[in-house]
């Protein structure tokens, strides 16, 4: 199949320069970690480095050196990080709302577990969270409005469990250039647990959509962070024909279990394939519109992008933005962790892929650079809105430098591209995961 470059492709963008930092994967205990430098202008001191700096930083020779990209910072040199405590491994980037990500090497599992779910929060959680208690009313165009409880949802449609994939559209924000405000998030605001619950689209029909309907509107229980009750800190929604994907689920379990508190304890919609922010948490409340729903973080800026390629830090008139729907596609490497040192020459290379909608046709590896390219095993997905696991055996052919490279194509022919277009808002970076390894 004809690889076809990303839409948002060009050559003005933020190549993934951030990555994770610890290994808990008893596979990697003969490894360490290497190319640890002082943060502080880190990226000053690297713009100007030569290839010997660099090498010299390394503590190793770079035997593809001849293939790298002008201006391609070694990506062990540009790591960042702090693990933090709870959770398990998961790098807290604010607390006043709660953001923690996941470091992509505690993600090598197909499902998620519920302890290593990046948590994306934009207000106060609820400290009532009693499924028991807990209501949904559904609402606005519909012929029998309802309000239900989760024994009702439990007792009056069918349950079904998924794999389905919720990425928050800012994930990759932390490498464009020149920044964008927001969490900065690296790779790891990205998740596939196994969801229970019902269909989106079951209940609506119940409820009974009107014709003149065009847009779904979500509500949580969560507190803005001003503390004014009147305020909702986010509701999204979205066209009324996403929201009869048969895909979409109205959740009140997380593998099995309660869903965790952090990821919207008792009921969230799940909506795989499109920003986290459509997946509302502690969800009390679906209403149906005649119009683009227009809550908070559904206007101006907020989870849109331009819809023109614009120059890095280009002021753009809001009027310009289109709202983000399906996200592109994407992989993680999830194993070796960046930033191992081995004298075995011999890896194994693992990771996932996922596209919006889509499928993955191919994941393809690259460890010089991307001169040359050795496709990797891909798995099928559990079911469609999972992302699909990949692995590869990879020979490195001397002692030195290296970086793997991972790029998935989707079954319409889009790849991962090298670099994209800035966006003032740092959304949909899609750009090739590169981790670093070096033989010793």
């Amino acid at each position: 199949m004809t690889e076809k470059p990303s839409k948002k492709q060009t050559k003005n963008s933020g190549i993934p320069k951030l990555f994770d930092l610890y290994s808990s994967d008893p596979a990697a205990a003969d490894l360490k970690i290497f190319g640890r430098i002082p943060d502080q202008n880190r990226r000053g001191f690297l713009k100007g480095a030569g290839l010997a700096t660099m090498g010299a930083m390394l503590g190793a020779s770079i035997p593809f050196s001849k293939n790298m990209p002008s201006g391609l910072i070694p990506v062990a040199l540009a790591e960042t990080g702090g693990v933090i405590e709870g959770k398990d491994g998961l790098t807290l980037l604010n607390d006043r709302p709660l953001n923690a990500e996941t470091p992509p090497h505690l993600l090598d599992d197909a499902i998620t577990p519920v302890n290593r779910h990046f948590i994306r929060n934009n207000g106060i959680p609820p400290e009532d969270v009693d499924p028991e208690t807990w209501t949904l009313t559904i609402d606005g165009l519909v012929d029998k409005p309802m309000k239900l409880t989760i024994a009702d949802l439990k007792s009056k449609f069918e349950v079904v469990t998924k794999a389905l994939v919720i990425e928050c559209g800012g994930n990759g924000r932390a490498y464009f250039n020149p920044p964008a405000k927001g969490n900065q998030w690296t790779l790891g605001a990205v998740a596939c647990s196994q969801w229970t619950g019902v269909r989106l689209k079951d209940v609506l029909e119940a409820a009974g959509v009107q014709s003149s309907v065009v847009y779904t509107a979500h509500e949580g229980a969560d507190a803005h962070l001003s503390g004014d009750p009147e305020k909702l800190p986010i509701s999204r929604g979205v066209p009324i024909a996403k929201a009869m994907d048969p895909n979409i689920l109205i959740a009140f379990e997380q593998n099995g279990e309660p869903i965790h508190p952090m990821n919207g304890a008792p009921l969230r919609l799940v909506v795989p394939g499109w920003p986290g922010s459509c997946s509302q948490k502690w969800l009390t409340r679906i209403w149906l519109r005649d119009q683009v729903h227009d809550g908070p973080k559904m206007t101006g800026t907020a989870y849109r992008v331009p819809n023109h390629p614009v120059a890095p830090g280009e002021k753009v008139d809001k009027k310009d933005f289109e709202i983000i729907e399906r996200m592109p596609v994407k992989s993680l490497i999830t194993f070796p962790q960046s930033g191992v040192e081995t004298a075995n020459r011999n890896i194994t290379v693992r990771g996932h892929a996922w596209s919006g909608d889509r499928d993955i046709s191919s994941v393809k590896i690259s460890v010089d650079f991307g001169t040359t390219w050795q496709e990797a095993n891909l798995e099928k997905a559990t079911n469609t809105g999972a992302w699909q696991s990949w692995s590869a055996a990879v020979t490195l052919p001397e002692k030195g430098y290296y970086e793997i490279w991972a790029k998935a194509t989707d079954s319409e022919g889009e790849s991962q591209p090298h670099a994209i277009d800035w966006n003032p808002k740092g959304y949909l970076n899609n750009t090739m995961h590169r981790v670093a390894v070096r033989v010793s």
